[in-house]
């Protein structure tokens, strides 16, 4: 099956009205903190997408923040293929930039999740961020994080005075609880940062519309991407082709729409005002009779040995899942671990130590929609220029909050992705 040609017409039309009538505006300044090569794949895709849009942009920063096996290398095999299509796509738009010019600002960042106190010692990404955040210019830098928050937290920590010039769109979600120390820190102790939190709406690009339309999710690539270029050679290594681009609304927010105004419409989602944050502290193993909100922040503490020094080693460490997040002494015998839910349901945990005190702690609890929930006398409150997923029941999709706001965009999105593919056809 094809576009019906009225699709094309209007898409076409759209993109031309765009290109000759509208004022020329400035690029956005733009870091990418990403963890690709990490847990999740779909990096690899939002990379590859955000280097077939480059032109829009004034990269500034390409930050490798892997916690996993990713670093730099994973972002140079990506340009790399952008360096073989580059001669098709600057052929089509002069203002593309050369791949060595992206590879001068491609930076390591953090290899490890932020200790308890939320940061740790600087990095060649975090003093990247420092540098460009510092420069006299008239745009804000955009700060688009695709993982964790460890290189902003603890640029933020080292240089408190770039808040006022940076804004920040940040996915979320499953990324915040690998995060949860540097998200608390910087919750904590910037609450006027201009910070995006999705949590859930970025679910909305790659929500299946389960038609059989070529801007299908899952019929994409064999419509728009196969046989076009190093790029869509390298696409179908990731996910077998199916769009999973979790990471990319922080960049369509900047493609579409006001991104000064992060309540009205864009092609990255449509946001409402965060003024608290949720943040549940428990001295105890919690039951099912704990109910917290999802994307919640949590945090046990426990009774150990009292230490003398630090140890090499984490204590201990809570298991949700499958997955482990390291536990942390704070002195006087006390030990805490954080931890932030990814989605609704009841969920166990236990704790795993060679230290008898610290050992077998196991526990249950509930988490429940909507984020960020009632204000709690504990939760981080009095944000002011932070933004999250709009809790209105009919801007679910898929059953994420918030998520509509951008699924309602896909196909437009896509369609205007697949012009850009096209470029790349007879290489």
């Amino acid at each position: 099956m094809e576009f019906c040609a009225s699709t094309y017409v209007k898409a076409l039309l759209t993109l031309i009205f765009l290109h000759f009538f509208l004022p020329a505006q400035s690029q956005h300044r733009v870091i990418i903190s990403t963890d690709i090569g990490g847990t999740d794949d779909d990096d690899f895709q939002s990379l590859i997408h955000y280097l077939m849009y480059a032109d829009k942009f004034r990269t500034e920063g390409l930050i490798s923040s892997a916690f996993g096996e990713g670093r730099v290398a994973d972002i140079h095999h990506v340009i790399d293929l952008y360096e073989k299509d580059y001669p098709a796509l600057k052929a089509q738009v002069a203002t593309f930039p050369h791949p060595e010019e992206l590879r001068a600002i491609t930076k390591q960042g953090a290899i490890d999740r932020a200790p308890f106190q939320g940061f740790s010692n600087p990095t060649e990404g975090s003093e990247w961020i420092i540098k460009c955040a510092r420069k006299i210019e008239e745009e804000p830098l955009w700060i688009l994080v695709w993982g964790g928050l460890e290189d902003l937290a603890q640029a933020l920590h080292d240089a408190p005075d770039i808040q006022d010039n940076i804004r920040v769109y940040w996915i979320g979600g499953p990324n915040k609880k690998w995060s949860a120390n540097a998200y608390h820190y910087i919750v904590g102790n910037f609450p006027n940062l201009h910070m995006i939190e999705a949590n859930a709406t970025y679910r909305g690009l790659f929500v299946d519309d389960r038609s059989d339309e070529p801007t299908n999710i899952k019929n994409f690539y064999q419509h728009h991407i196969k046989g076009r270029g190093a790029l869509g050679e390298d696409f179908i290594n990731y996910y077998k082709g199916v769009i999973k681009m979790g990471d990319t609304p922080s960049v369509a927010y900047l493609m579409h729409g006001d991104p000064e105004h992060p309540a009205g419409d864009s092609w990255g989602g449509s946001f409402v005002p965060l003024t608290h944050s949720s943040y549940r502290k428990f001295d105890r193993p919690t039951t099912l009779a704990d109910t917290v909100p999802t994307f919640s922040l949590m945090e046990w503490t426990f009774d150990g040995p009292i230490v003398e020094k630090p140890q090499e080693e984490p204590p201990f460490f809570l298991e949700i899942s499958g997955q482990q997040f390291e536990g942390e002494s704070i002195g006087e015998g006390k030990y805490k671990v954080r931890f932030v839910t990814k989605g609704s349901g009841s969920w166990e945990h236990i704790t795993i130590s060679s230290i008898a005190e610290l050992d077998g702690h196991s526990g249950q609890f509930v988490s429940a929609d909507p984020w960020p929930g009632r204000l709690d006398a504990q939760d981080f409150h009095a944000l002011e220029n932070w933004w999250s997923d709009d809790a209105n029941p009919d801007n679910y999709a898929d059953g994420h909050q918030g998520a509509k706001s951008i699924f309602k965009w896909q196909q437009e999105f896509l369609i205007d992705w697949a012009v850009r593919w096209s470029w790349l056809e007879n290489k």
